[in-house]
């Protein structure tokens, strides 16, 4: 990576988001973990969120954050429709963490293997953010900050367990006219989350519930996020219980 690398602010701006929860300076960068249960039994579980220059597709658009250049995208999956848990849903590549695992960052480079084909040796990591607990799922959840410096390539791995691995160009992710909010209602209760509406070779993805949480989130913190509507309800399909 040279001086020049238009990508090279964004990869320090990760690395230093990274370092500070490290040293414990950023436990709260996501906004929505002072809301969720915590006290519950939970297995772990860990996500790879993989920033690099990843395909050939660029954004058409110039985000408002410097270190975003119309070049960085981020790796994401869409689960299998016949899955129970989170059918059709797009995902970061993750899962529980087995036994074998020497920790969350193996499991998350492990998980990202087996659902995209991705080669872990060309992926650095830049750290683990603050684990994320999920009552319903009851699974806490390490997402893990990757940067792609040597891509490999990609694909459906297990048609059971994945519909589609694609990149989405960050600046897509940030454009306003791609952001809203999903709301959930059942018995009684009304779940608002942030979503985003992104372009890809097969159509339209709507990114909602967890995924959607974690980029909102992070955006946020690393000042990326630009002015955006949040009154605007993007229609969501009930998904199964």
């Amino acid at each position: 990576m040279t001086p020049s690398d238009p990508t090279a602010g964004a990869r320090a701006e990760l690395a230093a988001l990274a370092d500070a929860v490290a040293a414990g300076e950023a436990a709260s960068e996501f906004d929505f973990l002072r809301d969720l249960p915590s006290d519950f039994d939970a297995r772990s579980a860990a996500v790879l969120i993989l920033f690099g220059v990843l395909d050939g597709s660029p954004s058409d658009r110039d985000a408002q954050a410097a270190a975003v250049s119309r070049d960085l995208d981020v790796l994401l999956l869409s689960r299998a429709e016949t899955l129970r848990a989170h059918p059709g849903q797009v995902a970061f590549p993750g899962g529980r963490v087995d036994a074998d695992d020497a920790d969350d960052i193996a499991a998350a480079l492990r998980e990202a293997r087996e659902e995209t084909g991705l080669d872990p040796a060309g992926v650095e990591i830049l750290g683990a953010l603050e684990p994320i607990p999920l009552e319903h799922s009851k699974h806490l959840v390490t997402p893990v900050l990757g940067w792609w410096r040597r891509p490999s390539p990609i694909r459906v791995v297990d048609e059971a367990e994945s519909a589609d691995v694609f990149r989405v160009p960050v600046a897509d992710l940030l454009d306003p006219a791609h952001r809203g909010v999903t709301v959930l209602r059942r018995d009684g209760d009304e779940f608002r989350g942030p979503a985003f509406l992104v372009p890809t070779v097969r159509g339209e993805r709507l990114v909602w519930g967890f995924t959607a949480m974690i980029l909102d989130g992070l955006f946020a913190r690393l000042g990326w996020t630009e002015p955006w509507d949040a009154t605007r309800e993007i229609p969501l399909a009930v998904p199964p219980r």
